[in-house]
């Protein structure tokens, strides 16, 4: 396995980067808050679409619909659910 370098940086390209960090940093904090302030809404959502699944089930193919069985919805895992943003 080949060992990458950390790349010549200017100073210019350093400082740039740093103020870069310094802005993000708050926005990525507020998305964060944002995003645990949903986890009841979201656990809502996640259990109304298991019912979906299972009640109406899902296209397959052009008409055709598949109904979940309750024993094959996914166990929740013992953690705070992780969202992707």
């Amino acid at each position: 396995m080949a060992i990458i370098d950390k790349p010549n940086r200017s100073r210019e390209v350093k400082a740039w980067l740093k103020q870069e960090l310094k802005e993000q940093q708050p926005r990525y904090q507020k998305i964060v808050a944002e995003m645990e302030a949903l986890a009841p809404q979201r656990e809502q959502w996640i259990q109304e679409f298991f019912e979906r699944i299972q009640r109406r089930g899902f296209s397959v193919h052009a008409g055709i619909r598949r109904k979940i069985k309750p024993e094959e919805i996914p166990q929740r895992p013992q953690r705070k659910l992780r969202v992707v943003y």
